[in-house]
């Protein structure tokens, strides 16, 4: 049972890649509509890619793009990316900051955006692995699943780096592996089925 959220009734979608790869953030963007009725929030776990993707993305979507800042509210048709060197949480309908919690080596910003989502997200939850090294994200994906979450993996031979996905699909947890095309027509699917 998730506790202290305000009952949000649209689905989160988190967004985890890695390897610097805007081409998978762009690609997904492409094919969303702008009144998907979700909030997108972009989780990548390089440390250096932020900026980037706040010029890149708005080039390729209607929706509003925003670097997170602390308190920042959760909306829907809005894309959101998580700032360098912080962890990503969620309370009372509101994005918290942390200091990140795993400063070297590979970090773990996905997987703890993902917990954060089960504890204190009540709306339908979203979990996409996109192309990246390492295994982010992939220890919260059955968390996911056991709250009623979708999760979906990106197809290995469309990745430009397999890690990621191949760690997610390895947990025993994800519902579709899917290119970035279909994985956007697939969250189109699911937040049309849950209005």
């Amino acid at each position: 049972m998730k506790t202290g959220s305000l009952g949000k009734n649209f689905p989160v979608v988190c967004v985890g890649g890695a390897s610097g790869d805007i081409e998978s953030y762009t690609e997904l963007l492409r094919h969303l509509s702008g009144d998907t009725g979700v909030a997108i929030v972009i989780v990548n776990h390089m440390r250096i890619v932020a900026n980037l993707l706040n010029e890149a993305l708005p080039q390729v979507t209607k929706m509003p793009v925003e670097l997170i800042t602390e308190r920042l509210l959760i909306q829907p048709n809005r894309v959101f990316i998580i700032p360098e060197q912080r962890d990503l949480h969620v309370l009372d309908g509101e994005f918290r900051l942390k200091p990140t919690s795993k400063p070297t080596g590979w970090p773990d910003v996905i997987t703890v955006f993902l917990r954060s989502l089960t504890q204190n997200w009540d709306g339908q939850l979203i979990a996409v692995i996109l192309s990246g090294y390492d295994g982010d994200g992939a220890a919260a994906l059955c968390g996911i699943k056991e709250v009623g979450g979708i999760t979906i993996a990106q197809k290995i031979d469309t990745a430009g780096q397999p890690d990621m996905p191949l760690s997610a699909i390895a947990s025993g947890c994800i519902d579709f592996i899917l290119s970035v095309e279909n994985i956007a027509k697939e969250i189109e699917r699911i937040s049309q089925a849950s209005c």
